[in-house]
């Protein structure tokens, strides 16, 4: 065995001195008195030193302490005896079960498939989300992200989305928690255990608790999960990160920690090359697919941040969740005009689905630029055009919020699943002006279209109506500048204060 003694401690750094074979990058040290300190070289700094960076806390470790050399990688448990069980970064199972029997042990330092075995056909993969599968459609085996600050709800919707996915995707399901809450992770295991389905998932964490060495490395141990999976099973894997921002973080602390010259706003000169390993390794194959959902924390909302540059530039679709819209009470809190996807091309989802994703941009952007007109001015300066266009855009604002079945418990609400078909002819009949005489909130927080009509019944026929409400508008100023901060159409004055404390409710309800 080749046997080393510790040189230096700082922290997490740790120098050992090997008098006899220098131990090659990437091996793992095992160190302390029931070897329970591990490290993981990741410099030779001469002919008898390697620097080391520990993956669990270094406690205890002191000068001249001896260090075992492992003779390989950091490894990963792969095998059908690694469903429904919880892991941490070393492959050991922390769900207080029976250990794991029908198992191989793989290193988490892979290559890429090359480019001669990958998969070029695009299909969608649907969320049950409308929003999403109408807006930003997601693909069978690429990457999505989900991008946002602090408690605009990023988890809130890679927990349904594993919910509704869970339930039709027939493959394997792997969860990889870098650097989040502990409680999720506890929540989530509970969740998926109640709901049956854990018998096709697997979970690996290395949570915010964990040292920067072990948070750095749990996302390739779940990707090397996931390849036995799609390359050895054949079978299709959902893989879901919570968080990608956490990983870039890890690697600054490391880079840090091992005294390399930071980059631009104090992130490592290696980030791109880091998060590219981790990234390309996601593929389709000809023998299966790895489609991948992350969440990705935006740091002070600032999207120009290299972390969220970088990670973009790998996605196929970007979902960016809005404060503003959560403010409002709009859940989910995605920005339909930021978000995009590669997907929502006319060869790959259609003509009709195009076209109507087109014209649903086309009037929120209108909206958008009316703001302001209507802060000012009030609604009745508009023309009867813009008019219906605020009106069309208000009602399909609401129409893609969806109760989720994750926060039942906080909202009340039964979580509702919808599919594509339902999700775009309800676009297309309020785009039509079909739902002109019905109050805005009878499309809010409800499934398909149909719904509306159970909830509520059309306003007064519109012919007397408009008469009536325009000379109440101009001989009361104070009532319309304060419509017109809400931008309510007009012919509906009356039933928006009533929705407002639901919206709260809903509002308070996600941000928890």
């Amino acid at each position: 065995m080749n046997l080393g003694t510790v040189a230096s401690v700082r922290g997490s750094v740790v120098d050992v001195r090997f008098d006899g074979h220098l131990p090659p990058i990437y091996s793992v040290l095992h160190a302390g008195a029931e070897k329970h300190i591990v490290i993981e070289v990741l410099a030779q700094r001469d002919a008898r030193h390697v620097r080391g960076i520990a993956l669990t806390p270094t406690q205890g470790l002191a000068r001249g302490m001896v260090v075992a050399d492992s003779g390989g990688p950091l490894q990963a448990p792969v095998g059908k005896g690694i469903l429904s069980r919880m892991f941490d970064v070393f492959g050991n199972t922390i769900d207080r079960e029976a250990a794991v029997s029908d198992i191989q042990w793989r290193s988490v330092h892979r290559a890429p498939p090359p480019l001669v075995r990958r998969s070029t056909k695009s299909e969608i993969f649907e969320t049950g989300i409308k929003v999403i599968d109408v807006l930003v459609p997601l693909e069978r085996g690429g990457k999505a992200g989900l991008f946002g600050g602090a408690g605009v709800g990023k988890t809130v919707l890679l927990t349904e989305m594993i919910h509704n996915m869970i339930g039709h995707h027939e493959g394997i399901s792997i969860f990889c928690g870098i650097g989040e809450r502990c409680r999720e992770g506890e929540e989530l295991y509970r969740d998926m255990k109640e709901a049956g389905v854990l018998p096709h998932m697997v979970m690996v964490f290395g949570q915010m608790n964990e040292p920067p060495g072990s948070r750095f490395r749990v996302g390739h141990a779940a990707l090397t999960m996931a390849e036995y999976f799609r390359d050895d099973e054949h079978r299709d894997v959902l893989l879901l990160v919570d968080n990608i921002f956490r990983f870039i973080q890890a690697g600054m602390e490391i880079s840090g920690l091992m005294g390399q010259m930071p980059s631009r706003l104090g992130y490592q000169p290696t980030m791109g090359t880091e998060l590219s390993g981790l990234e390309e390794r996601i593929a389709n194959t000809d023998t299966g697919a790895i489609t991948s959902i992350q969440a990705v924390y935006v740091p002070a909302d600032d999207f120009t941040d290299p972390a969220a540059v970088h990670t973009f530039s790998h996605l196929s679709a970007s979902i960016v969740l809005s404060r503003k819209r959560a403010s409002e009470g709009l859940f989910p809190a995605i920005d339909p005009l930021q978000s995009s996807s590669k997907m929502a091309t006319p060869g790959i989802v259609g003509e009709r689905h195009y076209a109507l994703a087109q014209e649903i941009r086309r009037t929120l952007a209108q909206y958008g630029q009316l703001k302001d007109i209507i802060a000012m001015l009030g609604l009745e300066q508009l023309s009867p055009e813009d008019r219906n266009v605020v009106v069309r855009a208000r009602q399909l604002e609401r129409f893609l919020t969806q109760p989720f079945f994750t926060t039942e418990q906080f909202t009340g609400l039964k979580g509702k699943l919808v599919s594509l078909k339902d999700a775009l002819d309800g676009c297309e009949r309020i785009l039509r002006d079909e739902f002109k005489d019905y109050p805005e909130s009878s499309l809010y927080m409800i499934g398909p279209i149909s719904e509306a009509k159970g909830k509520a019944k059309p306003v007064a026929p519109v012919a007397p109506a408009k008469p009536e409400s325009k000379p109440a508008a101009k001989a009361e100023p104070k009532p319309a500048a304060d419509t017109s901060v809400k931008a309510t159409p007009e012919s509906q004055p009356k039933p928006e204060p009533k929705p407002k404390p639901e919206v709260e409710h809903a509002a308070d309800a996600h941000a928890s």
